[in-house]
């Protein structure tokens, strides 16, 4: 393969002017930590009060974070992308639907917004698994202690299903990390947009993913470090370790 490498190319000036390659490389990243922050916080926080929910003794409200769960877990992320940008503005009230048209950072709204619902889905099984790996003595514990049951999920479930959960979240988190590279689909600069536009520019494809993919890892260890750390601070000795594993001696 007669190829010209080229690194560079960072260092040269993009032919918008706006600066070098590697500006334009930072720039996306800086839209991807943005997106998936955002969309993380949005997804826990929904995902924390589905999750919940759908181990409450109320049938109803069980069948409705079902019902919100097979939603959004079971519709591809690209074809939920498309709907959010596309067609959510022309089937909401026309004022609304204008009013989101007109937003000068609609992809990075839109983008937030369907990677939020989305892995919120997944934070719900997660959350509604931890609460049901506890044993059955915990929530019985909470009411023998007069607690009311939204009292016994705060001061008792919740934190001890959170130190369970921990590892499957920081699963979720790396993925709605990758994930955010679907909304380049709706004109999102974010990393894998950025490198894809240093590669038409420069016809450098190579250099371009390559970069692309180490900033991604690179991004990715330092989420696994912190995740593993808080794992360790968070762990109960003789009761949960780091990792969810559950036992004494």
């Amino acid at each position: 393969m007669n190829y010209h490498w080229n690194w560079r190319i960072f260092w040269e000036i993009a032919p918008d002017g706006a600066g070098t390659y590697l500006d334009t490389l930072f720039s996306g990243l800086m839209w991807t930590l943005a997106t998936a922050l955002t969309a993380w916080i949005m997804a826990l926080a929904l995902g924390l009060v589905v999750g919940t929910v759908r181990t409450t003794p109320n049938r109803w409200l069980v069948r409705l974070a079902n019902g919100y769960i097979e939603l959004f877990r079971n519709v591809p992320l690209l074809v939920q992308m498309f709907l959010w940008y596309f067609v959510a503005p022309d089937v909401l009230p026309q004022a609304v639907g204008d009013w989101i048209k007109a937003l000068p950072n609609a992809p990075f709204v839109t983008a937030v917004l369907c990677l939020g619902l989305f892995t919120s889905a997944r934070v719900a099984v997660q959350v509604s698994a931890g609460i049901a790996a506890l044993p059955s003595g915990q929530k019985m514990a909470g009411t023998a202690l007069g607690l009311t049951l939204p009292q016994t999920y705060r001061y008792v479930l919740l934190p001890m299903a959170s130190r369970v959960i921990l590892p499957p979240l920081t699963s979720e988190f790396l993925n709605i990390i990758k994930n955010s590279s679907v909304a380049l689909t709706i004109g999102l600069m974010e990393l894998t947009a950025s490198a894809r536009a240093i590669q038409e520019f420069s016809f450098q494809v190579f250099e371009a993913f390559s970069a692309a993919t180490l900033v991604y890892v690179m991004v990715n260890a330092v989420v696994v470090f912190i995740m593993h750390r808080i794992e360790k601070k968070m762990a109960i000795p003789g009761l949960i370790v780091a990792g969810g594993a559950a036992g004494g001696h």
